[in-house]
């Protein structure tokens, strides 16, 4: 006897491809969050994954500040918030609960090839409520040379997401990804993670 097995599915769904906002933030919210960041400290980037031969500095390289989620950072948090809901209900339909974790600012610098090479945003303990993934670039796109955000959904070639100050770019977290080394200047970009819960 031949089984068969049917589950409710979205066919609108569409979870291999970025969504983006053409300067989701504007020159004078740039420039508030330009103030608001210098008041926090530098730390240097670490990542969760087993290295696989590589060292930290090797797979990543870049210094990192966290925002705290208090009232005066709280307008950035709903701001990105609100993208993210959109590029969920338009492209994703993941079931989103949160936003467990803070926003980190990153600085990728020229003279060490700051870089963040091929990774997922998703993983074991609370990487795993990661689902959504948001990058606000920081840094006009003739600032610096390199330091492209690519985005690999399988295929020959990778996306390669749109330069540009205020730019917001939304892509599943599972989504293997990265930054290529910066060879001029200094990229600047805010990242975020949406979720709360376990796929489904």
């Amino acid at each position: 006897m031949e089984l068969r097995y049917s589950f409710p599915i979205d066919l609108t769904a569409n979870q291999t491809n970025y969504y983006w906002f053409e300067k989701g933030f504007s020159p004078e919210e740039l420039t508030e969050i330009e103030r608001l960041v210098a008041n926090i400290d530098f730390v240097r980037a670490q990542t969760q994954a087993e290295d696989n031969n590589l060292t930290e500095n090797e797979y990543r390289k870049s210094n990192i500040k966290w925002l705290p989620l208090t009232q005066e950072y709280k307008w950035i948090y709903d701001k990105i918030g609100d993208m993210a809901y959109e590029a969920n209900q338009n492209l994703y339909h993941f079931d989103l609960h949160s936003m467990p974790e803070q926003i980190q600012y990153t600085e990728y610098y020229d003279h060490e090839k700051g870089h963040y090479d091929w990774h997922m945003d998703t993983g074991h303990g609370n990487l795993s409520q990661r689902k959504i993934s948001v990058t606000v670039q920081l840094s006009d796109g003739d600032e610096y040379e390199g330091g492209d955000l690519q985005l690999w959904p399988g295929g020959t070639y990778p996306l390669v997401a749109p330069r540009g100050k205020g730019n917001v770019v939304i892509f599943p977290s599972f989504m293997m990804h990265r930054v290529t080394p910066v060879t001029r200047g200094t990229r600047k970009s805010f990242v975020l993670w949406l979720g709360g819960g376990h796929y489904r």
